[in-house]
This record gives structure tokens, C-alpha cells and sequence, in this order.
């Protein structure tokens, strides 16, 4: 499913950004959109947020066959 994909590429943007705070205390969202409490990042920190919510879903589904 498209969402699934979706929900993946922003998990994983999510965790790159958050590998880049652990290695060089360098928030690339923060960075770009204002500040870490800015309303444009602490959306885009809930929707990373949700998309790991929704990936942690995957777990639990049968396999679907892709098309």
C-alpha cells in the first residue's frame, strides 16, 4: 500500500534527522524551518511521529503481495 511507503520514507527522514542530533547535536528540521519549537517543526515532529506509530502496525500484518 502507498501508505505504507509513505509512512516508511517519513519514519526513516525522521531518523536520519535524529541520527544527525546524536552524532553532531545538528537538527536538520530545526535548522531549517525556524527553531525546534517552531509550529512547522513540531508538525513535522508529530507526523514523523505518527509514521512510526503506523510502521510499528506493520508488524503485527499478515504479508501483503505488492502490485
Amino acid at each position: 500500500m502507498i501508505i505504507n511507503k509513505i509512512a516508511l520514507i517519513i519514519a526513516i527522514i525522521g531518523c536520519l534527522n535524529w541520527g544527525l542530533v546524536g552524532l553532531f547535536q545538528f537538527d536538520v528540521i530545526a535548522w531549517a524551518f525556524g527553531g525546534s519549537g517552531s509550529v512547522v517543526s513540531r508538525i513535522l515532529y508529530i507526523a514523523v511521529a505518527l509514521a512510526a506509530i503506523w510502521c510499528i502496525s506493520l508488524f503485527f500484518r499478515r504479508n501483503e503481495i505488492a502490485l
